[in-house]
């Protein structure tokens, strides 16, 4: 179960685990998405652009990052709703590169609603030698407590482990 409101401070740095960008996801997020640009998926056109060979679609990236986050639980099941999203796309990714995100806490602020605060997230997504490339900014509507129907995360002081019966 991810982060509340209340566990989200300005100025915490959070570092994901890397990902290596593959074959699939390129191909997934093609089809996903319907851009078969060949800058993405025809090889032999795209060693003749400045890039020299294929690469990643660029709001792959802003997908991936979400997930990576996701991976440090940090909004799973606590965030209410994306509110904006501002991003820079700074060096191209390949396949077989390896990126994982730079998080930092940008923002915390109450909203109208007592039950919710705004969370700012800033970016930077980083390839497997450091390198910048891409980097933004994410406004988030988030929980002040965790729902109480969710049924993953920490048990309660108490709570019996629940084990499969299969």
């Amino acid at each position: 179960m991810g982060r509340v409101f209340g566990e989200f401070e300005v100025g915490q740095r959070f570092v994901t685990p890397g990902r290596t960008i593959t074959e699939a996801d390129i191909v997934g997020f093609a089809c996903l998405t319907g851009d078969f640009n060949p800058v993405h998926c025809d090889e032999e056109f795209a060693r003749q652009t400045p890039f020299g060979g294929r690469i990643a679609h660029g709001p792959m990236g802003i997908g991936m990052a979400f997930g990576l986050a996701s991976r440090l639980d940090l909004i799973d099941g606590t965030v209410v709703a994306l509110l904006g999203v501002a991003w820079d796309f700074k060096a191209p990714v390949r396949p077989g590169d390896t990126v994982r995100a730079e998080i930092t806490v940008s923002e915390a602020r109450d909203v109208r609603d007592p039950e919710l605060g705004l969370v700012g997230l800033a970016f930077n997504m980083l390839d497997q030698n450091g390198t910048l490339v891409q980097s933004g900014s994410a406004r988030l509507l988030m929980r002040r407590s965790r729902p109480a129907h969710a049924t993953w995360g920490a048990l309660a002081a108490g709570d019996k482990d629940v084990k499969s019966s299969g």
